[in-house]
């Protein structure tokens, strides 16, 4: 080995001598070694270098030596400021090219306007020989001439990035500050001057501009400013499809992804492709594309290429045209109908060579799908079971084959005609000519469906009988109409016309007269809690096409009667009223007939209140009969008049006895109530009253919820006077018996009584002046009531007023009697001259002896027969005085007279 290697040194250098290679490169293979002796590659020369400022890039091109044995090895050196300082350094290599002319792209995290980039090139021949290093090729920077340069300036970045900006002064001058959204950055040294800051991960401002601030001060104190704004690179379309509506242009449409924002600097361009064309590329909307189809074209083969300052975005599609139909539909017409409506639409294009479909919803409603062969693009359908007099909306979309649907046509709304039919019904009523009848016919239009008003023109009414007809027009707005007929059956028929024609005819046939038939019975109906009414009637076989119930307000003379009514089926005899037809407290008739062939019949009358009220009072009659233990009440009420509140059950008495110890505003003691049942009965007897009292009666009418308002009035019992005079003639009887019994005895009694009843001495009375005084003072007696009293008295005293606490005995005397001559001189206490004493004596006149100063006369007359022995009740002070005081009247006897006279009012004088 080492014989070989001494072999190879010593070839080379002869070599190397004789012809002077600069050079020599061995390459040693895996079987053997050998020295191939080179020269020196040529230095490569750079063609060309360009500067893409908004994309800091710079594009090298040089011409590529293809000398070599194996792939061409190139060293590239990027070079900043103009002492070439290298800061990127690369070796590429380069196996096959097509040109001799190669470019290359190197991307700067410095913006190239900062300062100057200059790029050299050498070539390594074999991968083994370098060449010389070109010459320097610069880009040169900005130069500031008065005003400092920031870069990049007004430039769009991309968001998240890194990003480097720098502030050039001029000459002369040091940048003192960089701040970034106010905000202060380290410098970095770009070469002698140039300053500059770095920035991580680049975002877009929440601010309506999308836009970062930059500001440079420099050491003399001066500012500037520069706008950069950051956005983001476009985004891949996303659902790229495209369609055809008449076979003569393309469609296409895409979603664009992310939203851009409405002032987003990052503009962009889409433009769509196709590849198996020479067609020029088009330019796109945002969203869609529009191109016209190339004739014999099935397959087309697009890209469809979105671009911005920041980046390039491509998306591709394939698709044959036939399968991408997607038809586009015009309403032609609508014709509505009862139950039915037709519609037309054309389809745009040319589908003679396809079958469509199409499909046809209806709101409400369903969807219907047909088949649409229309050469000229015109297709109809009918939609059928549709209600009438009802709003509808309908929409239309078709397709080719059913593999895809073209878009649903705006809704067109339409109205059925409405189908409407007439409820007839009919009031009899008998005229004074015994064969002539009015027929009140009545008509009621119904219109099933939800839309607006039906425009009814007018309605045309008919009847025959016997083979004879009449007509009559009758106007929009009326509802009825009167025709006399005669006794026997009569039909009749109306119809609405409507401007699309006439309706269906509505019958009712008017009965021949039946003079024997009969009303039947009312029946009341009790009202129910819901406020309605819930009839029912029994089921009749001749009612053969079911039942009418017919009912009417009565009562309101104000407002005329109504006529109502509602048909039944046949096979139903009940039917629920809701309280939302009625009024409470008004009372409805309701009569049932049965349909048969030859007219309706009545079945039955019922009647009632959907909710009874309180009822008003009766009318009490006056003067009220009474006696002195009962009362007699009568009054007006008409129990069956319709305009009542509720139904008359019959009648509430109270009876209320007024004491005369009632304190105003307090209600007298209750008594008793009474009940009268019937409500035709309008008088009740109050018996077992007081006699002389005074009774409050208040009668009310009673219902089903209790009673009405009260009619009141006070009535006062009479005296009964037979319990008087039964008083009067018992003592009356008795003497008359005593005086029958004792007649005999007269004479004894009479010798016996005149000396009990002989005048006292000195008096001076007349028999006969005696005689007609009793007989007055009975007259007078008669005429008073009888009192209780247990003692009766008249006083008559004479009294003078008392000189230092002493009476005389001339002071006692009366005033028309004169001094006795035999009269005792006074005493240290007092005299009296009369002195009559009973047990319920009052001392008023005692009192009046020390009270009054003016003489006065009083008259005492005592029933002695009341009074009873006073001694014994008396102290033994009183007995004292009581004994002196009989003796002083027993001294003066003379002036004083006691008799008898029975009981004597003080009225009387």
């Amino acid at each position: 080995m080492r014989q070989i290697f001494q072999k190879m040194s010593l070839k080379n250098s002869l070599i190397s001598h004789f012809f002077n290679f600069s050079n020599m490169s061995c390459n040693l293979t895996y079987n053997e070694l050998h020295c191939v002796v080179v020269w020196q590659p040529p230095r490569p020369s750079i063609s060309h270098l360009q500067a893409i400022s908004d994309k800091q890039t710079l594009l090298v091109s040089w011409l590529v030596n293809h000398r070599g044995l194996v792939g061409d090895i190139y060293e590239i050196q990027i070079g900043r400021t103009e002492n070439h300082t290298v800061i990127y350094n690369r070796n590429m290599s380069l196996f096959s090219v097509d040109s001799d002319n190669y470019t290359w792209t190197w991307t700067s995290d410095l913006p190239l306007e900062c300062v100057d980039h200059s790029v050299r090139v050498r070539h390594f021949f074999n991968q083994c020989v370098p060449s010389p290093w070109s010459n320097w090729i610069t880009n040169y920077g900005a130069q500031a001439k008065d005003k400092t340069k920031i870069f990049p300036y007004q430039r769009v970045l991309r968001e998240g990035n890194s990003a480097m900006f720098c502030c050039v002064p001029p000459n002369g001058v040091n940048i003192a500050s960089i701040a970034f959204n106010d905000n202060k950055y380290p410098l970095i040294s770009i070469g002698d001057r140039v300053k500059a800051i770095a920035v991580d991960n680049l975002t877009i401002p929440a601010r309506v501009i999308k836009a970062l601030s930059l500001r440079c001060t420099d050491a003399t104190g001066k500012t500037s400013y520069a706008w950069n704004y950051v956005s983001f690179p476009p985004q891949k379309p996303r659902n790229l499809s495209c369609v055809t509506s008449d076979m003569t242009a393309v469609t296409c449409t895409w979603d664009s992804g992310r939203k851009r924002y409405p002032h987003d600097r990052n503009k962009q361009t889409h433009t769509l492709y196709i590849e198996n064309s020479d067609q020029a590329p088009i330019n796109c909307e945002p969203l869609s594309c529009t191109f016209p189809a190339i004739p014999l074209l099935e397959e087309y083969s697009i890209n469809v290429v979105v671009e911005n300052q920041l980046g390039v975005e491509t998306q591709s599609y394939s698709f044959n045209i036939s399968d991408r139909v997607f038809p586009v539909v015009k309403w032609d017409r609508v014709i509505p109908r009862v139950t039915n409506t037709t519609v037309s639409w054309i389809i745009q294009g040319n589908w003679s060579q396809l079958n469509l479909l199409c499909q046809v919803t209806t709101d409400p409603g369903s969807t219907t799908e047909l088949s649409c062969k229309g050469v000229s693009g015109l297709c109809k359908n009918k939609l059928e079971h549709l209600l009438p007099n009802t709003r509808y909306s309908s929409r239309v979309r078709c397709s080719v084959n059913g593999r895809l649907w073209g878009e649903w046509t705006q809704p067109i709304s339409f109205t059925t005609y409405p189908l409407v039919t007439l409820d007839v019904w009919r009031r009899i009523k008998q005229l004074s000519a015994t064969n002539c009848r009015q027929v009140t016919l009545l008509w009621t239009p119904l219109v099933p469906g939800s839309a607006a008003t039906v425009n009814i023109q007018g309605y045309i009414v008919q009847w025959s009988h016997e083979g004879k007809n009449w007509t009559e027009w009758k106007d929009s707005g009326q509802t009825q109409t009167e025709v006399s007929i005669g006794p026997g059956q009569y039909d009749f028929t109306v119809q609405a016309v409507l401007p699309t024609g006439s309706t269906i005819p509505a019958h009712i046939t008017v009965p021949q007269r039946d003079d024997g038939e009969t009303l039947p019975l009312e029946k009341r109906l009790n009202s129910s809690t819901d406020a309605g009414f819930n009839l029912s009637w029994a089921q009749k076989d001749t009612a053969t096409c079911g039942y009418t119930v017919e009912w009417c307000i009565l009562g309101d003379v104000v407002m005329p009667c109504t006529l109502r009514w509602m048909k039944v089926p046949d096979g139903n005899n009940t039917l629920s009223l809701p309280a939302g037809h009625f009024k409470a407290g008004w009372r409805y008739t309701f009569n049932i007939y049965g349909c048969t062939e030859h007219g309706h019949r009545l079945l039955e009358i019922q009647t009632g209140y959907s909710q009874e009220l309180t009822v008003q009072s009766p009318t009490l009659v006056e003067p009220v009969q009474s006696t002195s233990s009962s009362v007699t009440l009568e009054w007006r009420y008409i129990e069956d008049d319709p305009a009542h509140l509720a139904f008359i059950t019959g009648y509430l008495v109270t009876v209320q006895e007024v004491g005369s110890d009632t304190l105003p505003g307090h209600n007298a003691a209750n008594l008793f109530n009474v009940s009268v049942a019937d409500p035709r009965r309008k008088s009740v007897t109050i018996e077992g009253l007081q006699q002389n009292q005074d009774y409050a009666f208040s009668v009310s009418a009673l219902t089903k919820d209790g009673p009405g308002q009260p009619a009141s009035i006070t009535i006062r019992t009479r005296t009964d006077y037979s319990a008087h005079l039964a008083r009067i003639l018992t003592p009356i009887l008795l003497l008359l018996c005593c005086t029958i019994l004792l007649w005999s005895q007269r004479k004894t009694l009479k010798s016996g009584l005149k000396g009990i009843f002989a005048y006292p001495a000195g008096m001076n009375i007349k028999p006969p002046e005696f005689d007609s005084f009793l007989h007055e003072a009975s007259e007078r007696l008669q005429s008073q009531q009888m009192e209780e009293c247990s003692s009766c008295d008249l006083e008559i005293l004479n009294t003078r007023p008392v000189v230092n606490g002493t009476i005389t005995p001339s002071d006692l005397e009366p005033l028309n009697t004169p001094p006795s001559p035999g009269s005792q001189p006074p005493r240290s206490i007092f005299s009296l001259s009369c002195v009559s004493l009973q047990e319920d004596y009052c001392p008023q006149s005692a009192t009046a002896l020390w009270d009054r100063t003016a003489p006065r006369q009083m008259v005492c007359v005592t029933n002695k027969t009341y009074f009873h022995t006073m001694e014994a009740d008396l102290t033994a002070a009183q007995q004292a005085v009581f004994s002196e005081i009989n003796e002083s009247s027993e001294s003066l006897q003379e002036t004083c007279s006691i008799e008898y006279y029975g009981y004597i009012s003080y009225d009387t004088f």
